[in-house]
C-alpha cells in the first residue's frame, strides 16, 4: 500500500534549505544554459558582444529572469515543491499550512531575489567586491531562520509562508 506524503508542523531546519538550495542551483544553472543556447540560436550566435568590455543585451537578462521566476513561482504553486526540495522532503506552505496564493510566492520570489540589485556594483566595485556583498546579503536573509521560531527567512516572513517538513 503506497503511503502518502502530509505536511508536519515541524519547521525545516535550515541546513536542509540550504542543501535543497544547492540542488536547485544545479536545475537554475541548467535553465539559464538552455534560455542562453536558445537565444544564441536566434541571434545567430551574436547575443553577446565582447572586445575591450562585454555588452550582454537588457531583453536576455530580463528574459532570463523570468524563465528563472517561473520555474520557481509554478513550483511553489504546484505542490510547493522545487526539484530541489523533493528529494529533502520539504514544501513551501503558507503560515497556516495551506497551499501559498500567486501573491505570496512572488513577494518570497521577489524579496529572495533582492539581493541582485547589488550586482549593478560590479562596474564600479569590480566582481569580486560585489560577489561578496551579494553573499553576505544572502546569508543575512537566510541567517533571520536560525532566530525564528519556526525557521523561516526573510522571505518567508515578508510572504508569510514557512518551509515545513514532509512525513
Amino acid at each position: 500500500m503506497p503511503t502518502t506524503l502530509h505536511v508536519t508542523n515541524l519547521p525545516c531546519p535550515l541546513w536542509r534549505r540550504l542543501l535543497a538550495l544547492v540542488y536547485d542551483l544545479l536545475i537554475v544553472v541548467a535553465i539559464v544554459m538552455v534560455v542562453g543556447l536558445l537565444c544564441q540560436l536566434a541571434t545567430h550566435g551574436q547575443l553577446i558582444r565582447t572586445g575591450t568590455t562585454t555588452v550582454i543585451p537588457a531583453w536576455y537578462q530580463l528574459l532570463q529572469g523570468l524563465v528563472l521566476a517561473a520555474y520557481f513561482v509554478s513550483s511553489w504553486r504546484r505542490g510547493g515543491q522545487t526539484v530541489g526540495m523533493r528529494p529533502w522532503r520539504i514544501q513551501v506552505t503558507r503560515d497556516d499550512g495551506g497551499t501559498p496564493s500567486l501573491q505570496q510566492v512572488l513577494i518570497r520570489l521577489l524579496v529572495a531575489a533582492a539581493p541582485l540589485i547589488l550586482l549593478m556594483l560590479e562596474p564600479v566595485i569590480g566582481l569580486s567586491p560585489t560577489l561578496w556583498a551579494l553573499l553576505i546579503v544572502w546569508t543575512t536573509w537566510f541567517a533571520v531562520a536560525l532566530f525564528d521560531p519556526r525557521r523561516r527567512a526573510l522571505h518567508d516572513l515578508a510572504a508569510h509562508t514557512e518551509i515545513r517538513q514532509l512525513g
